[in-house]
């Protein structure tokens, strides 16, 4: 069990699914870089979080619900979770001025199709659903990730494999941090579409910090200028 000061983002699992290197870039480092896919992404979110109740028929949803969990050690909120009513005997959770239980069901937004992208939708969202169930005492076996591009929603299961991919990145995130040590740079296809390429410098493999190598490339930039000025001045005297 984690303390509430351990808590870490629950949104730092998509950058960790999709990149070690990233998640400790923006974690460890302080570093983010903005390009078009995330500022889409941001927007699409922004309009996910632009109320926070709402009621439809057979539904009730609410949006930026913030959720935790000590066993895994996040927080965070989710974008959007609808509440479905209950068949009989289903277990569920009573909700203000409605009757019978609701069972929960998570929503992440994205914002595009992208293989790589989607596998860390996933995670994020069988976290907060595992997060919804430490909260609620309810199982959730099921949430959606809506293509905010396609405008399609597809179905996840959380099943135990999802489960467990969870818990193992949870708990290397809280490692990661610990380490105080930001991976290597591993180059990859998906790295093109990475908003940190420019501060990740992923061709650069043998450099274990971007901002470490930054500071090199620097120091090496002014002994090459001090030593230009050097053979200048002693050009001069000759």
């Amino acid at each position: 069990m984690y303390s509430e000061e351990d808590l870490l983002p629950l949104s730092g699992l998509q950058h960790l699914a999709f990149c070690e290197r990233r998640w400790a870039l923006v974690h460890l480092e302080q570093q983010w870089e903005e390009n078009l896919f995330t500022a889409e992404g941001k927007l699409l979110h922004e309009k996910a979080h632009s109320a926070d109740i709402e009621s439809r028929p057979e539904v009730l949803v609410r949006r930026t619900l913030p959720l935790h969990s000590f066993r895994l050690g996040l927080s965070g909120q989710a974008d959007i979770v609808e509440f479905l009513p209950c068949e009989a005997g289903e277990p569920g959770v009573p909700m203000p001025r409605r009757k019978g239980l609701w069972k929960p069901f998570p929503v992440e937004y994205k914002r595009t199709g992208d293989k790589h992208g989607s596998v860390a939708y996933r995670i994020q969202l069988c976290a907060q659903a595992l997060c919804l169930e430490e909260m609620l005492q309810v199982p959730i076996p099921a949430g959606a990730v809506f293509d905010g591009k396609a405008k399609h929603r597809e179905a996840v299961i959380f099943d135990e494999p999802l489960r467990q991919e969870v818990e193992r990145y949870a708990a290397l995130m809280h490692w990661i941090l610990q380490s105080g040590k930001t991976p290597r740079a591993i180059y990859a296809k998906k790295c093109e579409a990475c908003s940190m390429k420019p501060l990740c410098l992923p061709s650069v493999v043998e450099s274990a910090s971007a901002s470490g190598y930054l500071s090199r490339a620097m120091e090496a930039n002014l002994r090459q200028t001090s030593d230009e000025c050097n053979y200048k001045d002693k050009s001069q005297t000759q």
